[in-house]
């Protein structure tokens, strides 16, 4: 490792089960300390932390990156979209927060949807039709279910924002993971005031939302002394925005996520607004957009299917005509958020490793569609079937999981080395603002996309035809209600 240059930032990802910290060489990109600390999610259908949680472990991580912490110049705090974070008047948490992953406010979606003008009303004006993972669907959940703690919050909060007002005493947010709320409207880039009616939020609980390259302020004294009073604290973003920070997307690059979910997203020059609702239309963390699609079935659904086969995940076999669609919790791309699992085409001479590579290529078939819709929404014409696929996420490491995309999108693909790349967008956001730079450009000079690259092969359309069938015959039954 070489002798850092400095000057040192921090990038902090606050994730749903942990914060993670990455202090970082902001000439070179090299990560000279990192620190991790966890966090608990209640279980069954209730997805709630206390943000108090959040704050303990960032100030662990970042205690745990040692001197270097103490040395940096420049912090910024990337964080899980959509919670909803609700504080009283001294800014304590009034309740836990409302993570994206609760969809207990699946009905409240519904009539929200409906009060606006339905799909189509809320994509020309937000940009996305909000799904029970936004956060205005949380807080009309929380004004139904528990007024005495709606009644008692005196500020709302996105995670990111939770924490970047600790260190900072200062209320921010920004454009990017604003854009997920749902009471943030891309068409004039500010709060709209008819959704905040129809969600019965006032205006005056929300954060202002800060221009790119804009600090949200310095860090206070804190009681540990865990940060240097005085350090610079950037804006902070979503966790999806970060990750596109990290790579220094262009646009026309696109991303495929490989996570416990599916995630697909490409930076655009061009405001997004899917009435469908498949792509989310969201802001980046600079001045473009993120048309964004997530299949909820990725790596959890066919590590799964490994399990119940008695099989390493790696342990695929060529061949047959066995069709899986693992669509094991509901499916968000295509909409089908009663399906269940389905295998079709079973034979005598069918395998388990067949079956397996079966639920590979029916995970990767649902994440190349909703790619495609999220390209067809960018409308930039670079983002051509010759661009590589930047593989990302865990699943990325695997060879089945890289291989089955390399054969159904017909693309060459790369896998960038670079690990943990929310810290490292937001560690580009806080290098970005000390230096002046844009925080994209900070990080392809760090080239974190550099890595292994794979040509192109022949696009298996025969086993695309197949998957594509079986989804169209078997609509009826994915479809049915429990």
């Amino acid at each position: 490792m070489t002798a850092p240059e400095g000057p040192f930032v921090i990038g902090v990802d606050s994730s749903t089960q942990s914060t993670k910290a990455l202090v970082v060489d902001a000439a070179t990109g090299q990560v000279v300390a990192r620190g991790q600390a966890p966090h608990t999610v209640s279980p069954g259908d209730r997805r709630e932390t206390d943000p108090e949680e959040w704050w303990l472990a960032l100030r662990a991580a970042v205690g745990q990156c040692g001197r270097a912490a103490g040395e940096a110049a420049a912090v910024s705090v990337a964080g899980q979209q959509h919670g909803l974070v609700t504080l009283d008047a001294m800014g304590r948490p009034v309740r836990p927060a409302l993570l994206w992953n609760d969809v207990r406010s699946a009905p409240q979606r519904d009539r929200l949807v409906s009060g606006l003008g339905g799909q189509q009303a809320w994509a020309e004006r937000v940009g996305s039709v909000p799904a029970p993972a936004f956060t205005v669907t949380k807080w009309a959940w929380l004004r139904e279910n528990e007024p005495e703690a709606a009644q008692s919050t005196t500020a709302v909060r996105l995670p990111h924002d939770f924490l970047t007002e600790r260190l900072t005493g200062r209320a921010s947010t920004d454009r990017g993971d604003a854009s997920g709320t749902g009471w943030w409207a891309s068409s004039t880039e500010s709060y709209d005031e008819e959704i905040l009616r129809l969600a019965e939020l006032d205006p005056a609980l929300l954060p202002p939302v800060l221009g790119t390259g804009e600090a949200a302020g310095t860090v206070r004294e804190t009681e540990d002394g865990f940060l240097t009073a005085g350090t610079l604290v950037a804006t902070g973003t979503g966790d999806n925005m970060a990750a596109a920070l990290g790579l220094g997307l262009l646009p026309g690059q696109p991303v495929l996520s490989l996570g416990t979910s599916g995630t697909v997203y490409a930076v655009s020059n061009r405001r997004p607004a899917d009435p469908t609702g498949t792509v989310a239309g969201f802001a980046d963390a600079r001045t473009g957009w993120l048309p964004l699609a997530c299949t909820l079935n990725c790596t959890l659904a066919v590590d799964r299917m490994a399990a119940l086969l008695s099989r390493d995940r790696e342990d695929v076999e060529a061949g047959g005509r066995v069709t899986a669609l693992p669509f094991l919790d509901g499916e968000r791309t295509p909409d089908l958020p009663y399906a269940t699992g389905l295998l079709n085409g079973l034979q005598h001479a069918t395998t388990g490793g067949q079956v397996l590579q079966a639920a590979y290529d029916g995970a990767v078939f649902a994440l190349l569609r909703a790619l495609d819709l999220v390209l067809a929404e960018s409308g930039d014409s670079s983002a051509t079937q010759d661009a590589p696929l930047l593989l990302i996420g865990g699943g990325a490491k695997g060879t089945a999981w890289r291989e089955t995309v390399r054969r159904l999108s017909g693309r060459a693909v790369q896998v960038p080395s670079a690990q943990e790349l929310v810290a490292l967008g937001a560690a580009a956001q806080a290098a970005g603002l000390l230096m002046g730079e844009d925080p994209a450009a900070v990080a392809r000079r760090w080239r974190t996309t550099e890595g292994a690259s794979y040509e192109p092969v022949e696009r298996d359309e025969a086993t695309l035809d197949r998957l594509a069938g079986t989804l169209e015959n078997a609509g009826a039954l994915l479809g049915q209600r429990p």
